[in-house]
């Protein structure tokens, strides 16, 4: 079935064209809201700003395909292949994702909030300016990604893998990060306010000039991260793992903070012990 046939039919009401071959084919600007496209080749094809609401491209190979500024909101994308694939601009709102592949994929200023992307691999995707608020990231790999002021306040990150992640001015208030690895990680200018990164691996992360006010950083490992102009008012510190010589760099913290903050150093025995009276 070519491009033409499958309009027709669809103009006929014929809404399933589940496992079709529609390789490198140009539906760009079309209407195929509801359609079925379980399985479905869709390799390099063109569905730029194509209507594709409440879809069903299960299982559909779309790698390197076009989809930017497409319309996908409610769309089921469960397992499906979108290495590679442009996504600049799609509505992807409550979308479906679960397991699917978006290695190298473009999602620049996608928005896909609420969308299910548990399991999904995200490997080195570019998910700058990308509306994930309220998302499942649960189990996701987001290794390499660059997440340069990506949306995801409230989204679920739990055992996601974000190892060299970039997530400078990244948003990402009231996440919680408890006890993930973010070792390195780049959160310059991320907007971290109430976050929970309770007992959290930061150890060497970029963390200049970003807002963590109220975050819960309890026994978190903060040995070696970038902290100048760090926003750390409310936030709780208690037994976070810190040199004491990084004090001089957290200007945004008062006495009263200060106070009450008990960092931890290496003893003689190679261990760590609090150290509350240095910072009295």
């Amino acid at each position: 079935m070519n491009v033409q046939q499958l309009l027709r039919a669809y103009e006929h009401g014929e809404r399933n064209f589940a496992g079709i071959n529609l390789q490198g084919a140009d539906l760009r600007g079309e209407a195929l809201i509801g359609v079925n496209f379980q399985g479905a080749n869709l390799m390099g094809a063109n569905l730029s700003r194509t209507f594709l609401l409440k879809a069903d491209l299960s299982g559909a190979a779309l790698n390197w395909a076009n989809l930017a500024h497409a319309k996908l909101n409610d769309a089921q994308l469960v397992g499906a292949d979108l290495t590679k694939a442009t996504l600049d601009g799609a509505f992807m709102v409550n979308a479906q994702l679960v397991e699917a592949r978006l290695c190298g994929a473009s999602l620049d200023h996608t928005n896909l909030r609420g969308g299910n992307l548990r399991r999904a691999n995200l490997c080195g995707a570019n998910l700058a300016r990308v509306n994930l608020r309220q998302a499942n990231l649960n189990q996701a790999n987001l290794a390499w990604v660059n997440a340069q002021e990506a949306r995801l306040g409230h989204a679920d990150l739990q055992h996601a893998n974000l190892h060299h992640g970039n997530f400078s001015r990244a948003f990402l208030r009231d996440v919680n990060l408890l006890g993930m690895d973010l070792a390195g990680l780049n959160f310059s200018g991320a907007k971290l306010y109430g976050a929970n990164l309770r007992q959290a691996n930061l150890q060497g992360s970029n963390l200049v000039e970003a807002n963590l006010k109220l975050a819960c950083l309890v026994e978190a490992d903060l040995r070696g991260a970038k902290l100048v102009g760090a926003k750390l008012e409310g936030a709780d510190l208690r037994n976070v793992l810190l040199e004491p010589e990084n004090l001089a760099y957290l200007p945004g913290i008062d006495r009263p903070v200060l106070a009450n903050l008990t960092y931890h150093s290496p003893n003689a025995h190679g261990g760590w012990q609090g150290l509350p009276q240095a910072v009295g």
